[in-house]
């Protein structure tokens, strides 16, 4: 595939050479973060367990399994993920009129929809992501979505940016990531991606 020239006018890829674009979900695409950690709340309260918004934001990015594991290890307890995980599935998508789009990052999106293959690669569970993109109008913008449920490993390990330049048909070396956390920094740079951190583009 031809690799696409970057109009350099773009904030975060001035005048670059790429084949695809992927994004990242919750936090790059879209404002997702109370509406998630409500939701976890929510779930949680019957266990007992209310997360705390600093522990939350500092394992933002990490996949349902991993953070609530890591809070079962902190209080020496083992949480039933396998109940958990779907009632908070459940709670997030009952409560999509929260949800805003990431106007810096969507407006790529949509420059670029039809013009170079454009994927969406999120540690969240595919459903989650779906249900985020249908709510703000950007589902149709994608080629392809990928949750965590189409790979052995989650962020920080490559395998979801890697299994998204693989079905794309691209050279993981010829696409451009845009992240927001330093699992997903860490995924795309392992696959040997170029990354683009967008915190501080905020909705």
């Amino acid at each position: 595939m031809q690799a696409f020239e970057m109009i350099p006018s773009n904030a975060f890829l001035p005048g670059e050479t790429f084949s695809a674009l992927l994004f990242d979900c919750d936090g790059t695409l879209v404002d997702t973060g109370p509406a998630h950690f409500d939701a976890y709340n929510e779930a949680l309260r019957s266990w007992g367990f209310e997360l705390e918004l600093p522990w939350y934001h500092e394992r933002f990015g990490l996949t349902p399994q991993a953070m609530l594991t890591e809070l079962g290890e902190r209080h020496g307890v083992t949480l039933e993920l396998a109940r958990i995980v779907p009632h908070y599935s459940e709670v997030f998508q009952a409560n999509p009129q929260r949800l805003r789009e990431i106007r810096a990052v969507a407006e790529i999106a949509r420059k670029y929809h039809g013009r170079v293959p454009m994927a969406v690669a999120s540690n969240g569970t595919r459903a989650n992501v779906e249900r985020t993109l249908e709510a703000t109008g950007l589902r149709g913008l994608f080629d392809l979505v990928l949750g965590m449920e189409d790979v052995l490993n989650g962020k920080p390990a490559p395998d979801l940016y890697l299994e998204a330049a693989r079905r794309l048909g691209v050279p993981a070396s010829e696409c451009i990531v845009f992240e927001d956390t330093e699992p997903g920094f860490a995924a795309a740079r392992t696959a040997g991606m170029r990354v683009r951190d967008i915190r501080g583009f905020g909705p």
